[in-house]
């Protein structure tokens, strides 16, 4: 007894290091979702990171440098959008797959003394799977959040529109509309514009050229439009603001439909929970009556 209790609160603690190990990144991005910040850039999007992840993601990120290992381009996008750094990234996924692969051995270890033992084939398989679910989960895990990230700045870009066609109307040009529209809110996607645009203006580039560099950073297809669209129309501020409402006017109406799409998905996704509610519910009913015709 005394040792199944032991090993139950061994493979009670290990669960407990890999929720906190691969959750631990998940929390952070939420936490983070919802607060204002004064600033985004690389140093300040990175701080909330371990150091010592860090350095571990330092040195796996060398090593598939010097094999010529690089990782997808949506990978490295959903890491821009949601802020964090590629080492980290690198860290957790090696984290959380060495302790996928240690998970099946302590989960079956208790059973092993239970039943006095276990075919050897059946723990090296399950490790192997949980190396395999460890290394990706991160993965997973980071692209939902950029999914939702990516769905708030298209909503900011949208209420970003509105307000440099304001500005143009206003007599000012289309590099102080952009920057006086950037201002106007300290939330994460405008003071990502915001850094954006300050860095162009340091670098001597366009301010739509950063535009649609920052779009293909966050893979974002409105930023890149918008680029597009003020590079051709700069020098004619009327047909800019016709332009720039009629984007915003298209993109409000583009996240209506997806709202409303996905509200039908889970309002099926309910309907069909709560018919197998009912199904259960009947069966728990009908079965007494069912085994005492048959003879159960």
């Amino acid at each position: 007894m005394t040792l199944i209790m032991l090993c139950g609160a061994v493979v009670g603690a290990g669960l407990l290091l890999v929720i906190r190990l691969v959750d631990r990144s998940a929390l952070d991005a939420d936490h983070r979702r919802f607060r204002q910040e004064v600033s985004l850039t690389a140093d300040r999007r990175h701080q909330q990171e371990s150091l010592r992840m860090r350095r571990l993601g330092a040195t796996l990120r060398r090593t598939l440098d010097a094999r010529g290992i690089q990782l997808p381009t949506s990978v490295r996008a959903d890491l821009g959008v949601t802020g964090r750094s590629l080492e980290t990234h690198l860290a957790s996924s090696l984290t959380a797959g060495v302790a996928g692969f240690f998970v099946p051995i302590l989960v079956l270890a208790p059973v092993g003394v239970v039943t006095g033992g276990v075919p050897v084939v059946i723990p090296i398989w399950l490790s192997l799977i949980g190396v395999l679910c460890g290394a990706l989960l991160p993965t997973a895990q980071l692209r939902t959040v950029a999914a939702d990230r990516r769905r708030d700045f298209r909503h900011v870009v949208s209420s970003f529109l509105d307000l440099v066609a304001m500005n143009l109307a206003g007599g000012r040009g289309v590099p102080e509309a952009l920057t006086s529209a950037a201002g106007i809110s300290d939330g994460w996607a405008f003071v990502r514009i915001r850094d954006t645009l300050e860095t162009a203006r340091l670098q001597g580039i366009t301010p739509w050229a950063a535009l649609g560099e920052l779009g293909d950073e966050l893979s974002i297809d409105e930023l890149r439009d918008l680029a597009t669209a003020l590079a051709l129309v700069a020098e004619d501020g009327a047909k800019v603001r016709e332009s720039l409402t009629a984007r915003a006017v298209s993109m409000r109406r583009h996240e209506l439909a997806e709202t409303e799409g996905r509200a039908q998905t889970r309002s099926q996704s309910m309907l069909m929970a709560q018919m197998l509610l009912c199904v259960g519910f009947l069966l728990f009913l009908t079965y007494p009556a069912v085994a005492r015709v048959m003879g159960l």
